[in-house]
């Protein structure tokens, strides 16, 4: 299949063309890498010293912080590269990527490919470097798959491996552009078994630092990876560069303002500001704050000139060869940011005061000042890095759209307004209030989160009607010009993943899910004793429920719609499902995550099996005050459906005179006038 250039885009000088694309990227790879085995062998007597290890030989001390920072930037290039081919140049008229999109789509499969097998051999590397033995010790694949289990980084790194080589494969095959999304997706997936391992996963408040190290790692592979796509593209002199340019510099300007926040938030968690400048891992943050600052100033040098210029002659030499002069600066300094990162990741902490921290601090990553009370419940908080910033991010966006509504001069529903925030300050207060402190220890409370993630927010979002709101306020492309937001959303929504999950027995069979297979299965036990864990039973229980409420009582269009009878009957479907779940938990003799919990040694949390019960109680009884919210809205959109109908017959009335109503009445008069006949005949 040939991949054609778009109408109207002028082919590019062959200069452009060899100019040498992938010799930069190597070269980017190879200083991120000399960078941290830099850093790694000059603080390398001291990890051994504080560890109490042998030296495992160069190989390891010398390679393995070298492959992880080579292969943490094949990582972002891939996530930059799907991201650029989805959303930074527009594919063809029949949705097959172009063909910038298309080189990037191959940049980002080789990339995935580099990052699998760095990973992979990162396994051996993590294994030596551990037991502080020679690298060929641990080269038999068999013993190799074994003690990955016993180390968690090790873990971590198979598991990476594995998910980058499902990527690269799955892309070989790619043309379309509505794919691509979903390899952006995977692509980022990859890095989160890096950011659930580490410094960040143990010690005190280890919950903000995981969470925070997650948003960085985001952050970070999206702006990196995003600036190398966007420099190979200038280099090959590729089309529509400045639509690339200016999208990338509004994708650029949140991730620099979250990786800042993101890495003050962790950088406070594991060092004291006495130890900035007197301590190695001092230092080494003082350094990645300087580069991020660097980084910073560049990007905001390059809006201002090198994207302006494409902005304002898109075909002039002088514009492309100023964006590349401070893309090929900002690359190298991301080279050296993304060395000391791997470097500071190597270096031992300072050690915290001397205490010894208590069982709940070392597992959850913070104590509890006794049982949970109202009070406590109502204002012990802890403020959730990824679901509370979630919930204030959606806050934000949404009153954005309904501004942009209102200075059009449009009209917005102010019940739909109510119930998205109501939706979002509940997500607020069930992951950050004393619900989601307590949550991690107590099974009852757990529970309560549940209930709420899975049920009340989602009903208060859908009634929100954000996909109808972003439609309305999302500009749509004109005549001739690329897709944008608009046309991605609506893309998505016409998808066939789309029209799969909307249909109603697979959103019930997913989120009845959440209740059955969570927890009467061996699930639940693996994954209330992490944070990880945690983490993905909360994003379970939000989009399994949204997903459903969207399709029964959603005021947004759905793929697949269904009549309101239809919508009555999969909630009363559902209802018995969730009632006999709560009665089944209430008489469960097994204590679910009972090792977990005991080990926590809370002397206020002792009878386990009560706790339990109560838990299984708030499952029976919490759908009740859902329930009346979901009927309601049944019965309120039912009544506009047939107000709807009734009017739209009405104008349809007025158009033909009531032509259908006098054609009714003349039917009924030949009726009457033949009864009346055939009554006078004789028998």
């Amino acid at each position: 299949m040939t991949i054609a250039r778009p109408a109207g885009e002028a082919p590019a000088k062959s200069p452009a063309r060899r100019a040498p694309v992938w010799p930069l990227l190597v070269g980017v790879a190879v200083l991120a890498g000399c960078t941290a085995a830099g850093i790694g062998a000059l603080s390398l007597a001291g990890a051994l010293t504080a560890a109490g290890l042998p030296d495992p030989g160069p190989a390891t001390t010398l390679g393995l912080p070298f492959l992880r920072a080579a292969g943490e930037i094949a990582a972002v290039l891939a996530v930059g590269s799907f991201l650029f081919a989805a959303f930074m140049v527009p594919p063809q008229s029949n949705g097959v990527l172009d063909a910038d999109g298309y080189r990037a789509l191959r940049v980002g499969t080789v990339s995935s490919g580099v990052w699998a097998v760095c990973a992979a051999l990162l396994v051996p590397l993590t294994i030596s470097d551990v037991s502080g033995q020679p690298l060929l010790d641990h080269l038999n694949p068999v013993q190799l798959w074994s003690l990955a289990d016993l180390v968690t980084t090790a873990s971590a790194w198979r598991w990476t491996a594995i998910l980058a080589a499902i990527v690269s494969v799955a892309s070989v095959s790619v043309l379309r552009w509505s794919w691509t999304p979903a390899l952006v997706v995977g692509s980022v997936l990859t890095l989160i078994p890096l950011g659930l391992t580490g410094h960040s996963s143990a010690g005190g408040s280890h919950d903000l630092a995981t969470n925070s190290l997650l948003i960085h790692l985001v952050a970070a592979s999206l702006w990196a990876g995003g600036l190398l796509a966007l420099l190979a593209h200038a280099l090959r002199g590729g089309g529509h560069a400045g639509l690339a340019a200016r999208r990338f510099s509004a994708v650029a300007l949140w991730c620099w303002v979250a990786m800042a926040l993101s890495g003050v938030m962790n950088a406070v968690v594991r060092v004291l500001p006495s130890d900035l400048l007197t301590t190695g891992y001092g230092r080494l943050v003082i350094a990645k704050f300087v580069a991020l600052c660097t980084l910073g100033v560049l990007g905001w040098r390059q809006r201002r000139s090198g994207v302006a210029a494409l902005q304002a002659v898109p075909g002039r030499p002088g514009a492309r060869r100023a964006l590349i002069r401070l893309a090929l600066i900002e690359a190298a300094v991301f080279g050296l940011t993304f060395g000391i990162a791997v470097g500071l990741g190597r270096t031992a902490p300072p050690p915290p005061p001397v205490r010894v921290p208590s069982i709940p601090e070392a597992e959850i990553g913070y104590n509890f000042d006794g049982p949970p009370t109202p009070a406590r419940i109502l204002f012990d908080w802890r403020f959730d890095l990824i679901f509370g910033t979630a919930a204030l991010v959606f806050a934000g966006l949404y009153i954005a759209g309904v501004l942009r509504l209102r200075r059009r001069g449009d009209r917005w529903p102010p019940g739909r307004t109510l119930a998205w925030m109501l939706g979002c300050l509940t997500l607020l207060f069930v992951t950050s209030s004393g619900v989601g402190r307590y949550m991690p220890a107590m099974f009852s409370v757990h529970m309560i989160a549940h209930m709420g993630l899975s049920m009340l927010v989602p009903i208060l979002l859908v009634l929100g009607a954000p996909v109808s709101l972003a439609l309305r306020a999302l500009p749509a492309a004109g005549r001739g010009e690329p897709p944008g937001m608009r046309e991605w959303l609506l893309a998505a929504l016409h998808s066939r993943l789309s029209r799969f999950l909307t249909n109603p027995v697979v959103a019930t069979a997913l989120f009845v899910a959440g209740f059955y297979g969570l927890y009467f299965s061996s699930l639940f036990d693996t994954a209330v004793s992490s944070h990880a864990g945690h983490l993905a039973m909360n994003v379970h229980f939000l989009l399994s429920g949204y997903l459903f409420y969207w399709i029964v009582i959603g005021v947004d269009p759905t793929p697949r719609p269904i009549p309101p009878i239809a919508k009555v009957g999969v909630v009363f479907a559902s209802l018995p499902l969730h009632a006999f779940f709560g009665v089944v938990l209430m008489g469960t003799p097994k204590v679910l995550g009972a090792s977990y919990y005991r080990s926590l040694g809370l002397s206020w949390h002792a009878d386990l099996l009560g706790d339990q019960r109560l838990g299984g109680g708030i499952a029976w009884a919490a759908g009740e005050i859902p329930l009346v919210i979901v009927m309601v809205a049944l019965l309120v959109q039912w009544a506009r459906s047939d107000d709807r109908t009734a009017r739209r017959l009405d104008r349809a009335a007025d158009r033909d005179d009531d032509a259908e109503l006098h054609a009714y009445n003349a039917m009924l008069a030949r009726l009457a006038q033949g009864e009346a006949t055939g009554g006078a005949q004789p028998r």
